[in-house]
């Protein structure tokens, strides 16, 4: 995809308890993205910024407003220097975001709204928001089919967006994900940086080996995952979980092992944790025992793992 087709304009409101709390997600980083629509037909992103900054009487926000001029964030989403802060876009008492996502979206999620209707042009305003949302998911490991839900299908009692404002434009939510998928597959190779914002590009990157993916999913991430889930470490068994996804993102496949437009790079801490948890320890363990063939194995799987990271082999 183009990491810089456009620009991101970061303009913050001031902290208060109901719209920003300035406190740091739960996750770190965003673990999905919840695609909204302002129900505001014709307003646009500053418009929008103007009203959240002055909100007092009730709390709810978003971090990024998307209208046919500009993306333009109110709150640190993580994608520059300032981490990714909560904002108010989802009830804590819906609870199909812990179903799906193991978090709630406000603690876990970004909130990414399309500005929509009255003189906004919608497919301006349309194509700066599937690329934002591919290049939340390309910054962040993250296939769009998995990873973006809609606020209505967090919340179907009660929400009806992104669809209402997608409909005003004639497209459905499955069209968008299509869009956003199709947008990562976009040349060049995804080259967005993790979490280093001065420098526009990352170093190429060798998508990891499909049969590589599972072996290592297969031998050391599902066993680690059941164990946490069988001692009810529930953050340790949803961290192996996102780790299982992002291998196979890596390797450019689904869960099912199918293959997906483009594999995506691998995060360095997962090359890294891979690396020093279970890698290491068997060539040790296969140079002890002299096993020549089972330490030239676990050598050469950690080096496809840091090119799948876009790290020198060693």
């Amino acid at each position: 995809m183009q990491a810089n087709k456009y620009p991101i304009e970061r303009r913050y409101i001031a902290k208060r308890p109901n719209t920003r709390p300035g406190l740091r997600l739960t996750t770190g980083t965003p673990a999905f993205f919840v695609a909204h629509d302002t129900g505001n037909p014709g307003a646009d992103a500053d418009s929008h910024y103007r009203y959240f900054n002055a909100l007092t009487d009730r709390s709810a926000s978003a971090h990024t407003f998307i209208d046919d001029k500009k993306i333009l964030e109110i709150i640190p989403a993580g994608t520059d220097k300032d981490p990714a802060e909560k904002a108010w876009h989802v009830l804590y008492k819906v609870t199909s975001d812990n179903e799906h996502f193991g978090y709630n979206a406000n603690d876990a999620a970004l909130g990414v709204e399309l500005c929509y209707g009255g003189n906004i042009d919608f497919e301006e305003a349309y194509k700066r928001f599937v690329w934002y949302l591919a290049y939340c998911c390309a910054r962040w490991n993250k296939d769009p089919r998995l990873f973006i839900p809609s606020h209505k299908q967090l919340d179907p009692a009660r929400k009806i967006d992104c669809d209402n404002g997608l409909k005003s434009g004639g497209r459905t939510l499955k069209e968008l994900i299509a869009d956003v998928t199709a947008t990562l597959a976009e040349p060049p190779l995804i080259q967005v940086p993790h979490g280093d914002s001065s420098n526009p590009t990352s170093p190429a990157f060798t998508p990891l080996p499909a049969d590589l993916a599972q072996a290592l999913i297969g031998e050391y991430v599902r066993p680690a995952w059941a164990a946490a889930r069988a001692s009810h470490q529930q953050p340790e068994a949803e961290h192996f979980h996102r780790l299982a996804v992002n291998l196979r993102a890596a390797a450019g496949i689904d869960e099912r092992g199918v293959r997906l437009p483009q594999a995506v790079k691998l995060h360095k801490s997962n090359a890294q944790e891979m690396i020093f948890r279970w890698l290491s320890p068997a060539w040790y363990r296969a140079q002890a025992a002299g096993d020549t063939k089972a330490a030239a194995s676990a050598h050469a799987r950690a080096n496809r793992l840091r090119l799948a990271a876009g790290l020198p082999e060693q």
